[in-house]
């Protein structure tokens, strides 16, 4: 019996230790009010800025809450943030690129050339224009990370879909009389989802790094609420009298998306993405 390639993924030796933290890390956010016997929000100015010790084990921040469960809860935040922000912005990308190179003719070249455009422009530059029209807080945070990324799975899937368009199968299911939408959803894209969905993968490390900037400059998750970025802002000020406020999660923010990264590149080994990747180009 063949194991699916995720967990095949795990047997690889950058692979298991990367993909057992990303379980640990999902699993502390869904069980977040399990794991601690604080609030993320309650203040508690008399322990404000107390080091790790045995009753915190991170410490506390500049209000005293504990450091720990407001990672736990910032864990929920950002992971949350990012992958419903990718999972939008690879629905809408994939359906794009599958019309446009389904299509062609005008269609084509309008939705090449508004991709082409916003490719051009940087995420965070893209991010932060939206979220000032937007307005901060998770629902702005959330249409920026998704129209940021939105040209990467167009182009990704119009690349696929090019390949695939011109295989046997394709116009023997056209000669058979199936519909423009029957030989899309049933054919094309699910022979063309799984780089795609690696290529999710690897993108929402990305989204991460910029949902926690966009909290670092107060434009994300706002308080109570926490979130990685977020927290760091407010330990940038304490770095010299309280540094494990910003420390921490820099580090959940650091070692995440490291093992995002190498449980994706694993994921690809495994899959032979690269090779499909040569052929579609």
């Amino acid at each position: 019996m063949t194991l699916p390639a995720p967990i095949r993924a795990l047997r690889r030796p950058a692979g298991a230790p990367a993909g057992l933290w990303l379980l640990l890390v999902i699993a502390a956010a869904i069980a977040a009010p399990l794991l601690t016997p604080y609030a993320y929000d309650i203040q508690e100015l008399p322990a404000a800025w107390q080091p790790p010790s045995a009753a915190h084990w991170l410490g506390t921040d500049e209000f005293g809450r504990d450091l720990l469960t407001r990672l736990i809860y910032g864990a929920r935040t950002s992971l949350s943030v990012s992958g419903i922000a990718i999972s939008i912005s690879v629905l809408c990308g994939m359906t794009l690129g599958a019309a446009a190179a389904w299509f062609g003719g005008w269609f084509d070249r309008a939705v090449t050339t508004v991709v082409d455009l916003t490719w051009s422009f940087p995420e965070i530059l893209i991010a932060l224009i939206l979220v000032a029209i937007i307005g901060p807080g998770t629902t702005g945070t959330m249409v920026a990370i998704s129209v940021a990324y939105l040209a990467q799975f167009t182009r990704l899937t119009r690349a696929q879909i090019m390949t695939l368009k011109g295989e046997t199968f394709i116009e023997a299911a056209a000669s058979l009389g199936a519909g423009n939408a029957h030989i899309l959803f049933r054919h094309l894209l699910p022979n063309a989802l799984a780089p795609v969905l690696v290529s999710a993968m690897l993108a929402t490390g990305d989204a991460i790094i910029l949902e926690a900037t966009l909290g670092f400059f107060g434009l994300g998750a706002q308080p109570p609420v926490p979130s990685w970025g977020g927290m760091m802002s407010a330990g940038s000020a304490l770095v010299f009298k309280a540094p494990w406020i910003i420390i921490f999660p820099g580090l959940a923010v650091a070692i995440t998306v490291v093992a995002i990264n190498l449980y994706g590149d694993a994921l690809i080994a495994e899959l032979d993405i690269r090779a499909r990747m040569r052929r579609a180009v």
